[in-house]
């Protein structure tokens, strides 16, 4: 990575309850904020922005929105009232053209699932910020195609931050008691981890391919929580180094993998 080149982070966000908690994840979370450089902006992909084709929040200030029930109070009374950039959302729908980018002004905002975790790294809410969606009806590559077009930015000034969760199967999750890690988590999980660096083409990339790899369907009931990784791993040089800022499997059947590029 050069001086002036973003990094670009893929974070497993976990429950939301990690916005009021301090653990060795949101530590680690918070650790990033003052170490990497600073970027002038950042671009959220959230698992939880999951749509019938690509928009990105086009508003000059996004609300918070809390899309999540049976938590605490504190928890809903949380704001992250960072701005937003309409200039940043014109260039990435310059950058993924022909893709049509829809231009949202009203819809949507910063889910939990990036303030989440950006709200740990940047408390003070000063940095602009925008969200794209994830087009649940294209295929994996498609995400990891736009990842490679999203590259350009971090040579801008422009972090990437993606969330999600590598293992997310809340039908399986151990709420209480014996909560060890599953044998198909464990085994997905560095299976991930292990892929991280492939190089050749993208139909035949391992982590395009997840849904085929044994535990993939386990580990990934629905698609959302993995397809923000492929973003951070189509944004990758194929010479930068990867490291894992965070690891671990918590109740059992969520993966809490960070992955840092650059």
């Amino acid at each position: 990575m050069t001086a002036s080149r973003m990094p670009a982070l893929f974070l497993g966000h976990g429950s939301p309850m990690n916005v009021l908690e301090d653990n060795i994840y949101t530590r680690t979370w918070e650790a990033l904020g003052t170490t990497l450089p600073r970027p002038k902006a950042i671009v959220a992909v959230s698992a939880h922005w999951y749509t019938r084709g690509t928009a990105v929040t086009a508003m000059e200030n996004p609300r918070t929105i809390h899309d999540f029930g049976g938590f605490p109070q504190a928890l809903f009374e949380k704001r992250y009232p960072a701005p937003g950039s309409p200039a940043l959302a014109k260039r990435i729908q310059e950058l993924l053209a022909p893709v049509e980018v829809l231009a949202d002004h009203s819809e949507w905002g910063f889910d939990h699932g990036s303030w989440g975790v950006v709200i740990k790294m940047y408390p003070d809410a000063d940095i602009p910020m925008v969200q794209l969606s994830i087009d649940g009806t294209k295929p994996a590559e498609y995400h990891y195609e736009l990842g490679k077009k999203l590259a350009a930015l971090r040579d801008e000034g422009v972090m990437i931050v993606a969330s999600g969760n590598v293992v997310h199967n809340l039908r399986m999750v151990k709420w209480e008691g014996n909560t060890e890690p599953y044998p198909w988590a464990v085994s997905f999980n560095q299976f991930v981890i292990d892929n991280l660096a492939w190089k050749g083409e993208a139909k035949d990339h391992p982590l395009v391919n997840f849904m085929q790899q044994e535990g993939g369907a386990l580990s990934n009931p629905t698609p959302d929580h993995f397809l923000p990784l492929l973003y951070v791993i189509g944004a990758w040089d194929g010479v930068e180094p990867i490291t894992l800022p965070t690891q671990g499997i918590v109740m059992g059947s969520l993966s809490m993998l960070s992955v840092q590029v650059g």
